[in-house]
């Protein structure tokens, strides 16, 4: 049987094997040519990442492929590709939230590829304070949550920073209940971040009422905190458990089995213009009737499409507030940049902060 298996087998892994020999020689050739790209882009101090150029590149494989390869498929392996010949011309560093094992790490990678260097920080103002210090070129943060709705920190940080938003990533949130043997006996508390709690407590009212609920930096740090205590469960993913050594105890134990979280990706260079974008921008408005009807109306005169809009108390003391909104389009397309233009002129307040590609 082996050997009638390997017989029919051999040819088709010496196809295999000959198209894999083109594809190195064909990837070195991409990178060698990446090299070049970065010498010009030196001469002229252009940034080493452009997330519009990416999104454009893999958008125009997917079209292209006729398959079997789908075109989350195509993502995967180009943004592989593009993360090896980024850090042929420079070594690329992004923060986010510490330590390791957490789904903002795990953003990250999805995001920009495996060739980056993360910085792991203890909390997301360090993300922010790490990038405008400059130890990194980006910073990865959660900006909101299916289940939960908005990270307030995050948006909270994003009306202080000098920062722009770059790029962004839906991540499916896959939470696992981890201990060090694999089951609940011993257990007596259960560690995560506020969020994750938040997203397991009809699983954990239901299935394990006993175990006492404690809020932590991070899911990450809940698996180590676990690793180290047999009393402790942990809610975190699958990456967090290999790294510290962890068991499932129990697996997918979100509420919501669609549950997503958002991920911006900030830095101190603009994104241009990829053709597919979105626009985010902090705006208020003066306490006076027919204000909030002022505040949409260059939207709809101008055919701008609003996909979210999210208030924040100002904490000014006078019940004011901020709108976080997100506009289709990039700020320099002409119907976004007329709308921008009459909200300035009515607005008390508008900051705009980035225009990126949107996720795919």
């Amino acid at each position: 049987m082996d050997d009638e298996l390997n017989t029919k087998l051999k040819p088709l892994r010496d196809r295999i094997d000959a198209i894999d020999a083109q594809l190195i020689a064909l990837l070195n050739q991409r990178a060698a040519i990446a090299l070049e790209v970065g010498e010009v882009k030196k001469h002229y101090n252009a940034p080493v990442f452009r997330p519009e150029r990416e999104q454009q590149v893999i958008a125009r494989l997917q079209d292209m492929s006729a398959g079997p390869l789908a075109g989350d498929h195509i993502s995967a392996i180009w943004r592989e590709i593009m993360a090896a010949s980024r850090a042929l011309e420079q070594q690329v560093r992004a923060a986010y939230l510490g330590p390791v094992g957490t789904y903002s790490e795990q953003a990250m990678y999805e995001y920009f590829g495996h060739a980056i260097e993360g910085l792991a920080c203890p909390s997301i103002d360090e993300v922010f304070r790490s990038v405008e210090a400059g130890a990194a070129d980006f910073g990865v943060v959660p900006v909101e949550n299916s289940s939960e709705g908005a990270v307030s920190r995050t948006l909270d940080l994003l009306l202080q920073t000098q920062l722009v938003i770059g790029g962004e990533l839906a991540l499916p949130i896959h939470h696992n209940l981890l201990t060090l043997s694999g089951g609940l006996t011993g257990a007596t508390r259960v560690c995560a971040h506020a969020q994750a709690l938040a997203q397991c407590q009809r699983w954990l009212a239901t299935n394990a009422p006993h175990l006492e609920r404690q809020a932590v930096s991070s899911n990450a740090e809940a698996a180590r905190l676990a690793a180290s205590d047999p009393t402790v469960a942990a809610i975190a993913g699958d990456r967090a458990a290999a790294h510290y050594g962890l068991q499932v105890a129990y697996a997918l134990i979100q509420d919501d089995p669609h549950n997503r979280t958002r991920f911006v990706m900030i830095g101190k260079e603009p994104a241009g213009v990829s053709g597919r974008d979105q626009t985010s921008l902090i705006v208020s408005v003066r306490n006076e009737a027919g204000a909030m009807f002022k505040l949409l109306e260059p939207l709809a005169r101008h055919g701008v499409s609003m996909t979210r809009f999210e208030s924040r108390p100002a904490r000014v003391g006078t019940w004011e507030y901020y709108f976080y909104i997100d506009l289709e389009g990039h700020r320099e397309d002409p119907p976004v940049a007329a709308a921008l233009g009459d909200l300035e002129k009515m607005a008390a307040f508008l900051k705009i902060l980035g225009s990126y590609p949107r996720a795919r």
